[in-house]
């Protein structure tokens, strides 16, 4: 049996960063932890359908900063603000009356956004559509869209069989044991009419700061082998004595 263990915690100091930034201690720690549980649940279901990516909390002395990840901030923002004040006035009851603060970054390309891509799979797998179709369609929008790898994977009753496997396709590079490698992970569930069927998906982004030093060959930038200069300086060889 393989040990498995989440992809963004693998990578967390190294790639990843983590999503809740505050520090406590004693009894203070876990009164802020179930805070930010309590948060997050109420964010995930009052914002279920509004493709929110990732959820990042923040705290500063008494006060608390969450920034959504999103590609649809019109959607969660309202009406002249008006979502976003009652998100505020419910956020700061989850937190003890704390002063809340909410940011909002939008995501520009959600094609290769590994969370959004897996979400859109489920959203389809509930509509009934061939997963087979909706796992191609996604792996083939991705790499269009400038991804250097895509993996998918579903796993439950596929198409209401009676026993449940796993299937996945996989396309362009996905190096999963690189901590290097920029990649992207995201977890959704499909309730469909057999049971649940789970979505895991890892995108492989271009890294542009790895390309910094050169063509991307060894750490000295460039590519290829080093010049052989040895001989260079020394000057013509010797000529052995003509002998007569």
């Amino acid at each position: 049996m393989g040990r498995k263990i989440n992809p963004i915690a693998f990578r967390l100091a190294v790639r990843k960063d983590w999503r809740s930034k505050w520090y406590a201690q004693g009894k203070d720690y876990s009164t802020k932890l179930h805070e930010d549980l309590n948060v997050r649940k109420y964010i995930d279901k009052k914002l279920a359908f509004s493709a929110l990516s990732k959820v990042i909390i923040e705290r500063a002395w008494n006060s608390v900063r969450v920034t959504l990840h999103t590609s649809r901030p019109g959607l969660i923002i309202g009406r002249k603000g008006a979502e976003i004040e009652k998100m505020t006035q419910e956020i700061s009851k989850l937190c003890n009356n704390s002063p809340v603060k909410i940011d909002i970054i939008e995501i520009r390309k959600p094609e290769i956004d590994a969370q959004l891509v897996s979400e859109q799979i489920a959203i389809q797998l509930e509509r009934r559509i061939n997963f087979r179709r909706a796992m191609k369609r996604a792996v083939q929008t991705a790499m269009e869209f400038g991804a250097d790898g895509i993996r998918v994977r579903v796993a439950g009753r596929l198409g209401g069989a009676d026993i449940a496997r796993a299937e996945w396709y996989t396309e362009g590079k996905v190096p999963l044991q690189t901590l290097r490698a920029p990649i992207d992970y995201g977890f959704s569930e499909a309730s469909t009419v057999y049971g649940i069927i789970g979505v895991k998906v890892w995108v492989n982004k271009k890294d542009e700061v790895a390309n910094e030093g050169g063509q991307g060959g060894d750490r000295r930038g460039g590519r290829g082998r080093r010049p052989n200069n040895r001989n260079n300086n020394r000057g013509p060889r010797p000529q052995a004595p003509a002998q007569a």
